[in-house]
């Protein structure tokens, strides 16, 4: 058994020939990019692309495993160099009835073990939305609904940034997952937490104590995957072996989580859309203090406040900690240019923010910068709150 890095949660922007996937995404980002940025930079083993039931991913990922670079496993996932697994996902938008009785939506990633099972997932989940070749389209599907269609092609369900105020089971539709999911919450092994919270944040909700904790990434850029990634116990890097550490099987776990401070997220606090700043009062709020309107974006941390059932100090005692991890682009001073100084030095992000000395970093760029990335590593940068869609700052 060894321990790997995995990020679960990157977004393709294009596919090989420019036809859109995510609107929001870079071009830059497709699948060939992806496996090489992960493989060549980020020292990354494991990934999760979830745009890959569009059609026009399908068949770049066909041309993919004809270039003699990657080929499928037998016991999932597509392997890329003898290096990296990625892993065939789909995040599907579900639509749910609120806690307000309205239509809410939430978002959840699916991972699928072989090329065949997402091209037939994808096939179906074509009949329930009106553009299957765009990724994260609105579907007429419940969580409750989709999570047997994920199944019936081997896949597994996995309710994505679960606190976020928008496009999120906890943000904008319920107090408690078991109320989507039902009989069926026992098949939920794990959540991803989101940019704007973290594992101390999310254990006051006890439902959650049974549920494998993820910090993926989210990327909408190639310099953004690994910005929040997990360190994962396995034997090998498959489909197959994730699945066993989500689940705690045979040995197999989550060992770590690394993430950012919470207030670094786009969503931590409740934001002011009128006064354009982040509501920092010790209780949440549903109206600005300071303009007295309700024009705001519900934060994360208010929103677990709202519906905890438990103090923060009480995790299980089988959870993993959570590190909080300053990715480089994050850092003040450290530029496009410093990173690829860092890159071609110590050749991979993981070896900058896991393993290198502060002298090694010193050499490269400098006293400074040096101290600011050992400080980030150790917790020690001081973070102004994010809300509003508008990312945390360290100060």
């Amino acid at each position: 058994m060894y321990e790997i890095f995995a990020d679960l949660h990157v977004h393709i922007g294009r596919s090989e020939n420019g036809k859109p996937i995510k609107i929001t995404a870079a071009k830059s980002l497709n699948f060939a990019n992806i496996a090489k940025e992960c493989e060549e930079k980020k020292g990354i083993q494991v990934v999760g692309i979830i745009d890959c039931a569009s059609p026009y991913v399908i068949e770049d990922i066909e041309k993919f495993l004809k270039t003699g670079d990657a080929y499928e496993l037998e016991d999932g996932g597509i392997i890329y160099k003898d290096k990296v697994c990625i892993l065939l996902g789909s995040e599907v938008e579900t639509s749910e009835i609120s806690r307000n009785g309205k239509c809410g939506s939430a978002h959840n990633i699916c991972f699928f073990p072989h090329l065949k099972d997402i091209k037939n997932f994808s096939s179906e989940l074509s009949h329930h939305l009106k553009n299957i070749t765009l990724s994260t389209q609105r579907t007429d599907l419940s969580g409750y609904e989709l999570i047997d269609i994920v199944e019936k092609y081997n896949g597994i369900l996995i309710p994505a940034h679960v606190f976020t105020p928008h496009k999120s089971y906890y943000g904008n539709c319920t107090d408690r997952l078991q109320n989507i999911f039902k009989e069926k919450f026992n098949k939920i092994f794990a959540i991803e937490l989101g940019l704007s919270s973290d594992t101390y944040l999310a254990d006051t909700i006890s439902e959650l104590e049974t549920k494998t904790f993820l910090t993926n990434s989210d990327a909408h850029s190639l310099p953004k995957i690994a910005r929040e990634y997990n360190k994962i116990l396995v034997e090998d890097i498959s489909f197959k072996e994730i699945i066993k550490a989500l689940k705690g099987e045979e040995g197999r776990k989550v060992v770590a989580n690394y993430g950012l401070d919470p207030k670094l997220g786009k969503y931590h606090r409740t934001y002011c859309d009128d006064c354009e700043k982040s509501i920092e009062t010790k209780e949440p709020v549903e109206t600005c203090p300071t303009c007295g309107g309700k024009n705001v974006t519900f934060g994360v941390f208010d929103r677990i406040e709202l519906i905890k059932d438990k103090e923060k100090t009480k995790s299980p005692k089988n959870r993993p900690p959570y590190i909080y991890q300053v990715p480089l682009s994050f850092i003040p001073g450290v530029g496009g240019k410093t990173i690829d100084k860092l890159l071609n030095a110590f050749e991979t992000e993981m070896n900058i923010l896991h393993k290198l000395s502060e002298d090694d970093i010193e050499a490269v760029v400098g006293e400074k910068i040096s101290s600011y990335i050992i400080k980030a590593r150790k917790g020690d940068m001081k973070v102004h709150s994010g809300g509003g869609g508008n990312y945390g700052r360290i100060k």
